[in-house]
């Protein structure tokens, strides 16, 4: 009896366990690297912003501006926004989702 309980439980708690899990990165950072060299690096470079030097990349205002998620940065990048152009078209999703990747993890390694 106890086994099977036992059992039951490493069964809900695995299941639990792939439910509640971190999602991880979609994308390859070292390909997003060369990426954002050829594409952002004009105005982001070492996660700066030229254009506005409040809304850079780093951690503290990617969160502040609400962009520290894979889904937002990728957003943004397919869709521009002010003086920021929309890349979708331009690169692929494959390449956008590479770029997410980066710059997150960038922004996690302080740039």
């Amino acid at each position: 009896m106890f086994a099977r309980i036992l059992s039951t439980l490493l069964v809900f708690l695995t299941a639990a366990m792939f439910t509640f899990a971190t999602p991880a990165i979609a994308g390859d950072a070292a390909s997003g690297a060369k990426i954002f060299s050829a594409n952002c690096a004009a105005c982001h470079a070492g996660g700066n912003n030229v254009i506005n030097g409040a809304k850079t990349l780093k951690k503290d205002a990617l969160a502040k501006y609400e962009m520290d998620s894979i889904e937002a940065i990728t957003y943004q990048v397919n869709n521009g926004k002010n003086a920021m152009p929309a890349f979708k078209g331009r690169l692929s999703d494959a390449q956008i989702d590479d770029v997410a990747t980066y710059v997150l993890s960038q922004s996690e390694k302080g740039w």
